[in-house]
């Protein structure tokens, strides 16, 4: 911060240090309160500034001190938020109402502005931000520096810091920071109705030591509820008879055949016609006589043999 100063003033203008402490309500009812650091005339001059939206203006001292009393008041309101969210997880889990817990501390000591604020909100379930929790997460992260620094530890602080960091990383950043209270109702809206008050979780039944006779015992028991019939059921009902259609046969189309060209005619090589050979004459030996063969009959017509035959003709030739 002494740096920032140092910068603003080598332009030669002044610097003021001027955090505050207020929600966004606040701030449109004129209800902030501002710690303000820095030279005395320069906060003259910036006073009418800061009273248009606060109602009380608290001068701190040297450039950088106003810085860590906002700090170290909103350790004080982040813790005091995150016990307020376990506190609310304590009441669920016991099993007691809500306006029970409201009640309580509304009459206690640690009642204050911040509670009455967030309380109501926490159990609604309404995280409409006021001091949204990346804001909150940040001044978490610069105190716990500072306290580094300082070789000092804020134990309360770093555990506040870390639930807002659970809560960023889910995604609610831009929500309230009072949001923090989902790490303990991620899923519903804490009940506002009586239960059964239960101040202690009753523990889980002790299971006895398996023994040779138990687990007979088991197994009989077993093989028992398999030879069992089993239940009788209800009959499921028919199915229902799907409407008939007509099949359907696809009536294939005929397939045009392409015209086949005629084959062209294989070429057929004429021969001439070869004439009958020429008979020889049979040489006839002298004195010889001619010998009547089978030929000489078949070569008279049929009709000429029997016209000789009714003319009491003989058929044979004479001999000479």
């Amino acid at each position: 911060m002494r740096s920032a100063a140092d910068l603003v003033e080598r332009r030669g203008a002044r610097f003021i240090e001027a955090p505050f402490t207020g929600s966004k309500l606040g701030a449109e009812k004129g209800e902030l309160v501002f710690y303000v650091a820095g030279d005395e005339v320069a906060l003259k001059e910036a006073r009418p500034i800061l009273e248009a939206s606060s109602k009380e203006i608290i001068e701190i001292g040297a450039i950088g001190q106003a810085t860590v009393v906002k700090l170290a008041t909103n350790i004080v309101t982040g813790a005091s938020v995150q016990a307020l969210a376990e506190g609310l997880a304590i009441i669920n889990a016991a099993g007691i109402p809500s306006e029970k817990f409201v009640e309580a501390l509304q009459n206690n000591a640690s009642y204050s502005k911040t509670l009455s604020m967030k309380l109501p909100k926490m159990i609604e379930g309404n995280f409409e931000p006021h001091f949204a929790l990346k804001h909150m997460l940040k001044d978490m992260k610069i105190a716990s520096q500072l306290g580094l620094s300082h070789h000092i530890e804020l134990a309360t602080t770093t555990a506040a810091r870390d639930r807002l960091l659970e809560q960023e990383q889910r995604g609610y950043s831009e929500e309230d920071f009072s949001v923090i209270v989902r790490k303990y109702f991620p899923e519903k809206q804490i009940p506002a109705v009586e239960q059964d008050l239960e101040l202690f979780e009753k523990p889980p039944p002790v299971e006895p030591d398996a023994t040779i006779s138990s687990m007979g015992e088991v197994a009989a028991a077993v093989q028992e509820s398999d030879l069992a019939p089993p239940p009788a059921t209800e009959p499921l009902p028919a199915p229902q008879p799907e409407p008939a259609f007509d099949q359907f046969i696809p009536v294939q189309a005929p397939i045009e055949q392409a015209p086949m060209e005629p084959a062209a005619p294989a070429p057929v090589e004429s021969t001439p016609p070869q004439a009958p050979p020429a008979e020889q004459p049979v040489p006839q030996q002298p004195g010889a006589e001619p010998q009547r063969s089978q030929e000489a009959g078949e070569q008279k017509a049929p009709m000429d043999v029997l016209a000789k035959l009714l003319r009491g003709e003989s058929i044979f030739p004479e001999s000479k």
